[in-house]
């Protein structure tokens, strides 16, 4: 793909983003998969991450986090570049590089990452009218999107800096499967706290989360490995949020 024109192309309307830096491949790790595909937990409390990730090895492979509660209910019907829609704030090009754990963290091509977030209020599409969203947006599809990955690993998104829910520091859903749709890794990417802060004080936003990346009851135990590699850019034009994920 020619990120110069998917970026000229895909951020009409949202402003100029800033040109990509180098692409980092630091190396992460992943566990066995806690339950919370689905449903919304009861009493709204968002899901509890099961094991901890010690990122060990030469290419450990990323965290494997909770899909739930909100996950997109029918990605296949959802290939497309730009998830925005019609949703407000900070623009960021998500670029994701999906590695190969079983041979030495080579780019993995031709598997499907599909990503979904809230937006600046908190709210997630294709749920509503529950204990955690009041806001109903059961038949709407913003923010959530599937590519497949090029022969360096790659896909890319256009989409908005997410907000945050109660209970939750601020997060970027991620899941890889194969050509036959299996899933391959379930994970979720964490930003640092400073940069994000900047984001929350713009328009469309509400201001810092309630939760911090160290108490968030999934990022807790796997911090290192859910962090951005990195997140550069500024309000006014946009930022680059990078990350590798290894499986």
């Amino acid at each position: 793909m020619d990120r110069n024109k998917f970026i000229k192309k895909g951020m009409v309307g949202l402003g100029s983003i800033i040109a990509l830096p180098s692409l980092l491949s630091s190396c992460k790790k992943k566990q066995g998969p806690p339950d919370g595909m689905g449903n919304p937990p009861p009493g709204g409390r968002p899901p509890m991450d099961s094991e901890p990730w010690d990122g060990s090895g030469s290419c450990p492979t990323s965290p494997y986090e909770t899909a739930g509660p909100f996950p997109i209910k029918t990605p296949a019907q959802l290939v497309r570049e730009n998830i925005v829609v019609d949703r407000k704030g900070v623009p960021v090009l998500i670029t994701l590089t999906i590695n190969n754990s079983d041979k030495n963290c080579e780019p993995l091509a031709d598997v499907l990452v599909d990503i979904w977030h809230c937006d600046a209020d908190g709210n997630y599409s294709e749920y509503g009218d529950i204990p955690m969203q009041k806001t109903d947006y059961k038949q709407q599809h913003f923010l959530r999107g599937r590519q497949t990955t090029d022969a360096n690993g790659q896909v890319s998104f256009i989409s908005i800096f997410p907000g945050w829910y109660q209970g939750r520091a601020p997060h970027v859903h991620v899941k890889v499967l194969d050509k036959d749709e299996k899933t391959l890794l379930v994970s979720q990417i964490a930003f640092e706290e400073d940069t994000v802060n900047e984001i929350y004080a713009t328009e469309h936003y509400r201001g810092p989360a309630d939760q911090k990346n160290e108490t968030d009851n999934v990022f807790s135990n796997s911090l290192e490995g859910n962090m951005a590699d990195s997140l550069t850019g500024n309000t006014n034009d946009g930022y680059v949020l990078q990350k590798t994920l290894i499986v």
